[in-house]
């Protein structure tokens, strides 16, 4: 009977969950998108913008990647992978000035603001980059991944990198204006390092071991190899990307844990 009533509890904490991440994120699409123009649909056509923007350059420009991959589907999966883990810390720094009126509420917790907001991102991401495969594969200009689940889990794991990572930033913006001023000049450093624009297989062999210490870097090879396949030498290593973000999880939880006691409501 004891455990009837403990997974009942649990249900029923798991469906106020999910209404409250519900409703921020309903929230956090009319703060961010407003009713007008196309509202909603910014939330993935600004991510597919940017990402037609650099294939189109380019694309132009006959730009040496170092590989006879395709050009577009070389800069659609580095550079939608990009936007996927790096947008999501910069949503989340001071998530909570403009939310700590909802802090009132018993039900919603400092969690379900970064949570809403990482939904957010993600999910725009994930649509843009669904949405520009098909239809440059419908347009013959790529062709379909090799190996979808490959993709799929490498995507997956670039979510959790990138939230993990959000949360642990997001929580420290909270108690220190200097990490909202170090944030944005370091995501840029961290740009042309992440692997959208290069193979590593492409880089001296000095080289490739260095590279491979940047997290980013091992999934998005990894979304390559599963995208292309036999086409490249894809170098990689999944244990370490899932060390780096289980890492970041509990370093974030740890950090969004102490903020949660200092918060206080408006």
């Amino acid at each position: 009977m004891g455990s009837r009533n403990s997974v009942g509890s649990l249900l029923d904490s798991w469906a106020v969950q999910r209404r409250v991440i519900g409703a921020l994120l309903m929230r956090e699409v009319l703060t961010r998108y407003g009713r007008h123009n196309i509202g909603f649909l910014w939330l993935f056509a600004e991510p597919m913008m940017f990402t037609l923007g650099v294939t189109a350059l380019w694309s132009a420009l006959r730009t040496v990647h170092g590989s006879g991959l395709p050009i577009v589907a070389f800069a659609v999966t580095g550079y939608s992978s990009v936007l996927l883990w790096r947008n999501m810390p910069a949503r989340c720094i001071k998530a909570l000035e403009p939310n700590l009126a909802l802090m009132n509420h018993r039900n919603v917790k400092v969690l379900d603001v970064y949570l809403a907001r990482l939904l957010l991102e993600a999910g725009g991401a994930t649509i843009s980059f669904v949405v520009l495969c098909v239809v440059f594969a419908s347009l013959d200009w790529m062709r379909g991944p090799q190996d979808l689940l490959k993709v799929a889990v490498a995507w997956g794991l670039l979510a959790w990198f990138g939230a993990a990572l959000a949360i642990l930033v997001g929580a420290a913006s909270e108690q220190s204006d200097l990490i909202e001023k170090l944030w944005h000049p370091i995501s840029y450093l961290l740009f042309p390092l992440s692997g959208a624009a290069f193979l590593v297989d492409a880089a001296p062999l000095g080289a490739q071991h260095l590279l491979l210490l940047i997290p980013m870097v091992n999934g998005i090879e990894m979304l390559r190899d599963g995208y292309f396949g036999s086409q490249l030498r894809a170098h990689y290593d999944v244990t370490y990307l899932v060390a780096w973000a289980l890492g970041l999880s509990l370093l974030g939880m740890a950090k969004l844990r102490l903020l949660s006691r200092t918060v206080t409501p408006e």
